[in-house]
């Protein structure tokens, strides 16, 4: 008889990476192990969507696939989301959808 083992709900996708990404969308309370913690989220996060894997300050790159996709903009606490709000890209501007439908670069909404 096989025992199921539990599917976690963040990949890692290489060990050098200090970001995980989101299986399945996550809610606000839900608890999740990183790296062996136990960790309560403090926020919604959508599937395929980037989760800290530790506490990340300003200027702190980030790593994902083992590589360098940008840097952190505002403090990153553990287990807490990693998106277009608090990371900008060091490679390729960073757009947002603004309210009115229309791509923006987020340098220009600052």
């Amino acid at each position: 008889m096989s025992i199921a083992t539990p599917v976690s709900s963040l990949l890692l996708m290489s060990p050098e990476d200090n970001c995980m990404i989101a299986r399945t969308a996550l809610a606000k309370g839900d608890t999740v192990t990183i790296d062996g913690q136990a960790v309560t989220l403090s926020q919604n996060i959508l599937i395929g969507h980037k989760v800290a894997r530790r506490a990340l300050a300003v200027g702190d790159k980030v790593l994902r696939y083992g590589a360098l996709i940008g840097s952190i903009t505002a403090p990153v606490g553990i287990g807490e989301h990693i998106h277009t709000h608090n990371l900008e890209s060091d490679y390729i501007p960073t757009y947002t959808l603004g309210q009115d439908g229309h791509h923006f670069l987020d340098k220009e909404a600052k």
